[in-house]
């Protein structure tokens, strides 16, 4: 179905499982689509949920802004709620990861009257990132990268195949990339949300998260400290759970989908 999500801007959105099921919100990050889910879509529709995976603003079949500023997460926090009030959700489940996760943290903070649970993925809370310190630092700067225009993209166009060879739908990835306009709209996240001075600057205020968390990191992770995962704690003041895949790096919908659906099935049943 086709939602039209903040601005204008329209959202297409995957939906399976019971109209009657408790809903779950999927929510992607960079370079993927609602595809990435399918795995734990499966899982969940067939245990009773209602699935809603959509495409992010920016990637595959959603409209692909040119205006940086319209990657900002305060609009991808509004297609959210844009989409669960197109299928009349008051309130659901909220699963997401990597540029996902950090817009899953805004929603959960900033609308808490719409997220029943939030399990984060690979990405804590943007204040632990900060908090994590040097280590982190250095495993971001290729977001500097990504913020130059033209560059990036001409980076990525000789270098997109080593940079994902993690992803084991890498083909497939590569492919929607090369859509017309695709990969400058992907890069359109990190251009509007991850500046260069985000490095040395604090990072904004956020209210305190008061729904059950569940926090998910892949010890094969090379972006992403288990720092900045683990003090996530300091900024939950519901219950907190955290959980390692050893078998799973930054992909772990893919890498280790039986071991991320048991784990997302026992958190939100």
């Amino acid at each position: 179905m086709r939602v039209t999500g903040d601005g204008g801007v329209g959202i297409e959105v995957f939906v399976e499982g019971p109209e009657s099921g408790q809903p779950v919100l999927f929510m992607h990050g960079w370079p993927d689509s609602h595809t990435l889910w399918r795995h734990q879509v499966k899982a969940l529709s067939d245990a009773g949920f209602r699935t809603i995976a959509p495409d992010l603003r920016g990637f595959g079949d959603s409209d692909k802004p040119t205006d940086v500023e319209a990657y900002k997460i305060a609009h991808t926090v509004a297609d959210m709620i844009a989409v669960l009030d197109a299928l009349e959700v008051d309130k659901a489940h909220v699963v997401c990861h990597d540029w996902g996760a950090l817009g899953g943290w805004g929603l959960t903070a900033f609308v808490p009257d719409r997220v029943e649970r939030l399990v984060a993925l690979s990405v804590g809370h943007p204040k632990a990132f900060a908090d994590a310190g040097f280590a982190q630092r250095m495993r971001s700067l290729y977001m500097l990268l990504f913020n130059l225009e033209e560059i990036a993209e001409e980076w990525f166009s000789r270098y997109g195949n080593e940079m994902l060879a993690q992803h084991r739908d890498r083909e497939a990835v590569i492919e929607l990339l090369n859509r017309p306009g695709a990969l400058t709209a992907s890069f359109g996240w990190y251009r509007a949300n991850a500046h260069p001075r985000t490095i040395i600057n604090p990072p904004p205020e956020i209210p305190p998260i008061h729904c059950p968390v569940m926090g998910v990191w892949g010890r094969g992770e090379t972006a992403l400290t288990e720092t900045q995962m683990t003090y996530s704690q300091k900024y939950v003041d519901g219950p907190w759970r955290y959980e390692r895949l050893d078998n799973a790096a930054h992909w772990m919908q893919l890498d280790a989908p039986d071991e991320l659906n048991a784990l997302l099935l026992d958190f939100l049943q």
